[in-house]
Formats: structure tokens, sequence, C-alpha cells
């Protein structure tokens, strides 16, 4: 679940048993990034190969940086934990599109879903040990060309996950989406609704097409074709810890 510049995230979501969607963060306009670059800000940003990289600490009070690199970043502390039983502590992401008013440079997006013929992406996580936590990517549609606020709809992609934790919502199933196969979750965190796609093994890269699940997410009357897709966003939820976990390269590109 994820917001980028992921602001107010609604109260109700730390009663949601899952992984949350909004993610809280204000609205920051991102610094340019060098390879020494770490931010420790709650919010704190940057760019990075042409992405925003967010270190979105929005559910703790416990320090959290993350080390940015040329197309992706790295987790160096991440200290402190919550229950299970709740949302997540935190959402550290790069992302390319607009969440929350901070825009990706050059980005195309927000665009129409039935204006698109493909959405190529590509990303690689690095996985620590002793958290516990998703890797998780996120896409998300909303009927407006929302550049802030929350979105309608959140797709997330749960790439690994560690420890006793599950998406928002309850399982509904099964679907072969991108040629792979996924457990399927549906469910609201009160502030917008949720599709989880849980891989059932440790995926640590791919490469895809983000279309692939907006047309099954369609298909299932969450979305539709004349509603937009405003950002596509990789990164973790980690609960408890996170030190060492990282995206270590992400692309994403609209045609």
């Amino acid at each position: 679940m994820a917001l980028s510049a992921r602001s107010l995230r609604s109260a109700l979501t730390a009663l949601v048993v899952a992984a949350g969607s909004l993610t809280a963060s204000t609205a920051a306009t991102p610094a340019a990034a060098d390879a020494a670059q770490v931010i420790c800000d709650q919010y704190g940003t940057a760019t990075a190969g042409g992405y925003v990289v967010q270190n979105n600490r929005w559910g703790t009070g416990a320090t959290q940086c993350i080390d940015v690199t040329g197309n992706g970043f790295r987790v160096t502390q991440a200290d402190g934990s919550v229950p299970t039983s709740g949302a997540p502590k935190s959402y550290p992401s790069i992302y390319n599109g607009c969440h929350y008013g901070n825009c990706s440079p050059g980005t195309r997006l927000p665009a129409q879903i039935s204006s698109i013929n493909s959405a190529p992406s590509s990303i690689s996580y690095g996985f620590g040990s002793g958290a516990v936590y998703n890797a998780s990517y996120d896409i998300w549609l909303d009927p407006e060309p929302k550049r802030t606020g929350v979105n309608r709809t959140e797709i997330m992609i749960w790439f690994n996950r560690v420890g006793p934790i599950q998406p928002i919502g309850s399982q509904v199933g099964t679907a072969n989406v991108g040629g792979r196969s996924w457990e399927v979750w549906r469910g609201s965190n009160g502030g917008n609704d949720v599709i989880s796609f849980v891989s059932p093994s440790a995926l640590s890269s791919w490469s895809f097409n983000v279309m692939d699940f907006v047309q099954e997410t369609v298909r299932r009357g969450m979305a539709a074709n004349n509603w937009y897709l405003t950002s596509v966003q990789a990164g973790f939820e980690p609960w408890s810890g996170g030190a060492g976990l990282s995206v270590n390269s992400f692309s994403s590109s609209v045609n």
C-alpha cells in the first residue's frame, strides 16, 4: 500500500490487518540525488534516475534512513516495530508518476488507461534478514487524472513477504497474470479499495507489463478503461526492522 509523498494516511488504516495503502507523506519538492545521499527525514524525497525516491516513514516515530542510489535505494537504518495485526510502519520506495503533488521528472503520468499500449517495468530487489516486511510494487488508479490526494484503487504486487503478515481484506482466489500465478486478495483500508497479487514464493527480480495487472483489475470491476494510471511504485513495507532491504534497480515507462 503505498502513496508517494504519502500524506495523511487515514487513521482507520492503523486498524486494518494488512499491507497498507495510503502511506502518508506530505508533498515535497525532490532534491537532486548524488551517490552518497542519505535521507532520514520522515517524508524526505530525492530524484534518482528520473524517478522519485521517498523515505515515507509514516507509521512510526523511530528513525529510518535510506541511501539513494542511481535508480534505487538501500535502507541503512530502520529502528522500531509495529504490531503485525495492523498497518506497516513505512513505505520506502521509488516511483514514476505523481503522488501527493510530487511528480517524477518528465513523467507521462497520469495517463488514461485506454490510451496506454504498454507500460513496461523492471525491478530488482535485495532482501535482508531479521525483518518482518513485504516487498511490494504499487499501481495507483483513479477516475480522475489526480496528481495529489488519495486515489480510488490501489493494486499491490507482493514480490515477497516475511513474517506473520497478510494483505488487506481476504483471499478471493488465484489468477495468472503476466505468465505467473498469484494469490488474489481484495479489501479496503477505509480510504481506498485494494487488490493484491501475492507471489507464492519470493521473486527477487522481474520485467513485466504493468498493464497486465491493470487490465485484470478492470476485468474484476475495480477500475474502468476511462480511469487514469497515476503512478507506479516499488519498495518495502516493514513492520519490524528493515535495514539492508534494497531496490537495486527500477525502471518504468509508458507507451
